[in-house]
C-alpha cells in the first residue's frame, strides 16, 4: 500500500535524518468530542464574514476539502467523523494520514455551554470502541494534576487502553496537556513537572507499547529542549493551544521546530481561520524555513486579499504576539 506522508517523515525522523520539509502538521478537527455544536467552527459568507456556525455537514465538508488540499500530514477527527470520511472515500488515494481521538479527558469539556468541568480535576474517559474506529491511529490524551488519586486513575485508566489498543491492531501517539487546576507552580516549573510525567509514564513501557510520538503543550525552550534531549528515540511534537493572533501560530511553528519538536498539531487556530488552505499552507512555509513567522502573517493577509475575503484583524494587530509563552522565546 501506499505510504502516506506522515509515514515517510516519520521514518526519516526516527533514523535520525531530520531536514527541513520534515515538519509534520496535523489538522486536528476533533472538536466534537470536547464541546459540541459550537466547536466546529464560524460559517463565513463569500467575502469572508462570520454570519452565523457551522452545521455538522459543512464541518465536514471543510474536513474532505483540507485532505484533497494536500498540506497537512495527519487529519486528527472523532470516530464518527473519520467514519463519515471514510463512507465518502475521502482517504482514498490520499497521502494524508486519518487518526482518530480514542479518549477525552474531562477537562477538554470545558467549553460545553454551562459546563463547569474544568473546576475539578480532570478524569479519563473514552467512548470509542477501538475495533469499529476506521483509521489505525489514534489520539489518546492524559493530564496530570499532581493529585496522587487523580492521576492514578489516570495511569491506570492508559494501562488498561494498552491492551485493547494492541487487541484493534492500532497504534496511538499521546498527548499530555497542562494541569487543569493550580499546582503553584510557574510556567517554567510545569514544563518540567510535565516532563517528569511524560518520563514516569513511558518508563513501564515495552518497546511495542510505545506511542509514535507525543504532543504536548509548548511550555518555552528550557522544557522542550530537555524532553528533547533526554531520550532521542522519542519524538516530541507540541499542541496548539488556544486562539491568538495569527502571528502566535505562526511563531508557535517556528519556535517548535527550532527547539526540536518535529510535528505540531492544531486546532482552533486552523479552524477558526478566514481561509483554511491559504493558512496552511503558510504554516507549512514557516515549518520549511521559507517564511519567517512575521512574512507568514503578511503572506497570508495578501491571500486573504486577493480572495476578496474580510480579515478578522489588521495586519498590524495580526503581527503581534500575545502568548507569553512565546513572547519570552521571540524576545531572547
Amino acid at each position: 500500500m501506499m505510504k502516506t506522508r506522515y509515514e515517510e517523515k516519520m521514518e526519516r525522523i526516527r533514523a535520525g535524518r531530520y531536514a527541513k520539509g520534515d515538519f509534520i502538521i496535523a489538522d486536528a478537527k476533533d472538536a466534537d468530542l470536547s464541546g459540541g455544536i459550537l466547536t466546529t467552527g464560524r460559517r463565513r459568507d463569500a467575502e469572508g464574514r462570520v454570519v452565523g456556525n457551522r452545521t455538522r455537514a459543512e464541518f465536514l465538508a471543510e474536513i474532505e476539502a483540507l485532505v484533497k488540499h494536500d498540506m497537512v500530514d495527519i487529519m486528527l477527527a472523532s470516530t464518527s467523523s473519520i467514519e463519515s470520511l471514510q463512507s465518502r472515500k475521502v482517504f482514498a488515494g490520499s497521502r494524508v494520514m486519518p487518526a482518530f481521538r480514542a479518549n477525552d479527558t474531562t477537562d477538554v469539556w470545558g467549553v460545553v455551554r454551562g459546563g463547569n468541568y474544568r473546576t475539578a480535576p480532570s478524569l479519563p474517559y473514552s467512548g470509542t470502541d477501538l475495533t469499529r474506529a476506521q483509521a489505525d491511529l489514534c489520539l489518546y490524551s492524559m493530564t496530570f494534576n499532581n493529585d496522587a488519586a487523580a492521576d492514578m486513575a489516570t495511569l491506570e485508566a492508559y494501562r488498561d487502553f494498552r491492551p485493547r489498543l494492541r487487541a484493534a491492531g492500532k497504534r496511538h501517539f499521546l498527548e499530555v496537556f497542562n494541569p487543569n487546576m493550580p499546582t503553584g507552580f510557574d510556567a517554567g516549573e510545569t514544563g518540567m513537572y510535565v516532563n517528569d510525567c511524560i518520563v514516569r509514564t513511558l518508563a513501564s513501557l515495552t518497546d511495542d507499547e510505545r506511542p509514535e510520538f507525543l504532543k504536548v503543550a509548548y511550555n518555552g525552550p528550557a522544557a522542550l529542549e530537555e524532553l528533547v534531549a533526554h531520550d532521542s528515540s522519542v519524538v516530541v511534537g507540541v499542541l496548539g493551544g488556544g486562539t491568538g493572533t495569527h502571528r502566535d501560530t505562526f511563531e508557535l511553528v517556528w519556535q517548535a521546530e527550532k527547539f526540536g519538536a518535529r510535528l505540531a498539531l492544531f486546532g482552533r487556530k486552523i479552524n477558526l481561520a478566514e481561509h483554511q488552505p491559504s493558512f496552511i499552507t503558510w504554516m507549512r512555509a514557516v515549518a520549511d524555513g521559507n517564511a519567517t513567522p512575521a512574512e507568514a502573517v503578511r503572506g497570508y493577509h495578501g491571500h486573504i486579499v486577493k480572495l476578496g475575503l474580510a480579515a478578522d484583524r489588521q495586519v498590524d494587530d495580526d503581527l503581534l504576539i500575545t502568548e507569553e509563552v512565546l513572547l519570552a522565546a521571540a524576545e531572547r
